[in-house]
């Protein structure tokens, strides 16, 4: 056994059984607090997933209220259609991690 630590492009994990859809997910982006960062969030999520409730969307702000932590709560439906959501998510510029 290995002492090394398991990593995400390891071939001795099955990526495919690591979610197993349809399931609940809490998608966490952060970003900087401009431009309604948490409105941007929903809105691309919207896209990407069907009834998107916008009350399964909590915020909270940084301590000196520079950045903002978005968590939205969905039932994701495949593994594409979180990489498109994370695609489009980062590419934002105000975007400064989901995970």
């Amino acid at each position: 056994m290995s002492d090394k630590p398991l990593q995400p492009d390891d071939e001795s994990i099955d990526k495919d059984h690591l979610l197993h859809f349809p399931c609940e997910f809490s998608l966490k982006v952060m970003g900087e607090d401009i431009d309604n960062y948490a409105d941007y969030v929903l809105t691309v999520c919207q896209k990407h997933v069907d009834n998107v409730d916008p009350a399964n969307v909590k915020t909270r702000p940084s301590r000196n209220g520079k950045y903002l932590a978005v968590t939205v709560t969905f039932t994701a439906t495949s593994r594409e259609q979180l990489d498109n959501l994370y695609h489009e998510l980062n590419i934002y510029e105000h975007t400064k991690m989901a995970l």
